[in-house]
């Protein structure tokens, strides 16, 4: 249903390849990945914890990011009037001047003690998410009009897979720059890396190919459909779902890290280098995926990747609840698919997102859709994280598992993940692929068959 109206994008849309230009999106997206990851990842909640942040607060700090993209909902009346890429290249440059000042914050420690520290990155952390969530709204629908419909797919799959290298280098600086007894102005450190990794990404920004605006220009009078456009039937059926995962997958990092960090005592670089691992399940998404996004559709990608985060959820519990021993090899394992199947459902809602959603009023449609993902995404490690110091120090066993909080909380996930799985199954995309033809496709037709010949046979 997403209609390519504008001359230049029909022009693109008969070419083989992707549109000239979109090499700088992927640039863009590989900076733009070593910046955030930073300062929106695993490095800021292990800073948080040397300041005795609590589950709660570092709920609040996972869930601050998707929490501002509300304001896309005020925001997108307003793409029309400044274009997509001024409008977003304008709130990056803001939020990458609140990064440059999040690098002084851990050498203050002479001036603030470590609880003024902590809201003072919290107060700087919400300058920067504002920023973000008000000038994102403009990005999907940029590159919805900008990469042609059949080629969607693939363009998400690059990305995610630029994204996660990009984020898995990430990480290799900050645990380099974490190695040994961690001291205050090594987070400086890896937060100025993040500040100038942010401004070479605007650089590439800035060469990203424009498109003509094609909704209508909004008049001050008209009242934009919010309701009608929720209750559209295949939109409505999406959001759904999306909420559920977003339900299972907030907090998912912060608390894996806690996890790491409390009950297997592992010091920060090291829970740097098994969080890396995760992104490169990230990057395994496009051998994993390839093209087949686009001909197989995102419903078995959705079913698939939910039914392997609950094979994972399951593992994560057994450690935490001590059937088995937090070896590296397991942690290891368990982060490479906790990327991969991050990498499959995001891909999969995105392109769904970009095929059911129609040209008129695409900006609003957008904005609603990122909103009720990030808004979930924001509340579920808030929720979480009280649920998690709710259970404080008890530890009953139950079934042979041990439930102390970490327990409870991988559990409650799974749980959700089985429900995200359900919803998926009743989406709207009439010419999605089963869960099987997947398989088949992935495990036979595919390339990938050569390994099945070691695979021992009776």
């Amino acid at each position: 249903m997403t209609d390519q109206t504008s001359a230049p994008v029909q022009t693109v849309s008969s070419a083989p390849g992707f549109p000239p230009g979109l090499r700088n999106a992927f640039l863009f997206s590989g900076f733009n990945a070593l910046s955030f990851q930073v300062v929106l990842g695993s490095p800021m909640i292990l800073y948080a914890k040397s300041l005795g942040a609590s589950a709660t607060v570092l709920g609040i700090i996972a869930g601050m990011m998707p929490l501002l993209v509300i304001f896309q909902i005020p925001a997108a009346s307003h793409i029309n009037r400044i274009g997509y890429r001024r409008f977003v290249l304008a709130g990056w440059s803001t939020r990458v001047l609140f990064i440059f000042a999040m690098a002084l914050v851990p050498v203050l420690g002479a001036f603030l003690n470590p609880a003024n520290r902590l809201g003072l990155m919290l107060a700087l952390l919400f300058c920067f998410n504002l920023s973000r969530g008000i000038s994102s709204c403009a990005w999907l629908p940029w590159i919805t009009q900008l990469v042609p419909a059949d080629l969607r797919g693939r363009y998400l799959a690059r990305d995610v897979a630029v994204q996660n290298i990009a984020s898995f280098g990430a990480f290799l600086v900050s645990a380099a720059s974490l190695a040994g007894e961690t001291q205050s102005w090594q987070f400086s450190v890896i937060f100025a890396f993040s500040a100038a990794m942010g401004a070479v990404s605007l650089t590439f920004l800035k060469q990203i190919p424009d498109v003509p605006i094609t909704d209508e220009p909004n008049k001050s009078t008209a009242r934009v459909p919010w309701w009608e456009m929720f209750r559209y039937p295949p939109f409505f059926k999406l959001l759904r779902t999306v909420m559920a995962w977003s339900v299972a997958y907030g907090g998912m990092t912060a608390f894996t890290v806690s996890f790491l960090k409390t009950q297997c005592a592992m010091p920060e670089g090291e829970i740097l280098l098994v969080s890396s691992v995760a992104f490169l399940g990230g990057v395994s998404s496009l051998w994993f995926l390839g093209a087949r996004l686009d001909h197989l559709g995102s419903k078995p990608v959705l079913g698939s990747a939910c039914a392997a985060w609950i094979v994972v959820m399951a593992g994560w519990a057994m450690l935490s609840g001590k059937i088995f021993s937090a070896s590296l090899l397991t942690v290891l394992v368990l982060q490479f698919f906790m990327g991969l199947g991050a990498a499959l459902v995001n891909m999969a809602n995105n392109r769904l997102a970009m095929a059911i959603v129609p040209a008129m009023g695409r900006n609003h449609f957008f904005a609603l859709y990122s909103v009720i993902n990030n808004v979930m995404l924001g509340l579920a490690p808030i929720g979480w994280g009280l649920l998690i110091d709710a259970v404080g120090e008890h530890r009953p066993v139950w079934l042979g598992l041990e439930w102390n909080r970490f327990t409870v909380f991988f559990a409650g996930a799974a749980v959700v993940f089985t429900v995200t799985m359900v919803l998926s199954r009743r989406l709207d995309e009439p010419k999605a692929a089963s869960m099987e033809d997947l398989l088949h496709d992935i495990l036979i037709q595919s390339p990938q068959r050569f390994w099945l010949r070691f695979w021992p046979r009776g």
